[in-house]
C-alpha cells in the first residue's frame, strides 16, 4: 500500500470521530443522566431496608438521602451543562460523606462514586 492509498487502516476512525456514534455527545449526556437517575432512584428505595434492617436512620440521614435524591434527579435534566458533571461528582462526594450519619450510605456513595468515576472516564474517552 502507498501513503496516498485512501482506504483507511485499522487504527484510523472511518469519519474522524473516535467513537464512530453519530451524536458522541448526546450519548455521554444520556450516560450521565442515566446514572444520576438510577442513584436517585436507588436512594429513595434504599430509605426502608436500610430503617428496618440496618437500624434507625435519623432525620437528618433521611433528608440526607431526600435531598441527595432530588439534586440527582435535578442534575439528570441538566447533563448539557458542563459544571453538571462537576456537581455530579460533589453529588457523590456528599454522599460518602454522609457515612457519617449511617454507615450504609457510606457503602452507596463508594458504589454510585465508582460508577460516577466510570461513567467520566467513558466521556473522556468519547469526546476525547
Amino acid at each position: 500500500m502507498s501513503g496516498s492509498d485512501p482506504v483507511a487502516g485499522p487504527d484510523t476512525p472511518p469519519t474522524g470521530r473516535r467513537s464512530g456514534l453519530r451524536n458522541p455527545e448526546r450519548a455521554v449526556r444520556g450516560l450521565g443522566s442515566a446514572v444520576l437517575a438510577l442513584e436517585a432512584l436507588v436512594l429513595l428505595l434504599a430509605i426502608q431496608p436500610i430503617r428496618v434492617l440496618g437500624g434507625q436512620l435519623s432525620d437528618a440521614a433521611i433528608g440526607l438521602i431526600v435531598g441527595l435524591a432530588v439534586l440527582a434527579v435535578l442534575l439528570a435534566g441538566l447533563m448539557g451543562r458542563r459544571w453538571a458533571w462537576h456537581l455530579g461528582t460533589l453529588l457523590q462526594v456528599a454522599l460518602a460523606f454522609g457515612g457519617f450519619l449511617h454507615l450504609s450510605l457510606a457503602a452507596l456513595g463508594v458504589i454510585f462514586g465508582l460508577v460516577w468515576a466510570y461513567a467520566l472516564h467513558v466521556r473522556r474517552v468519547i469526546l476525547a
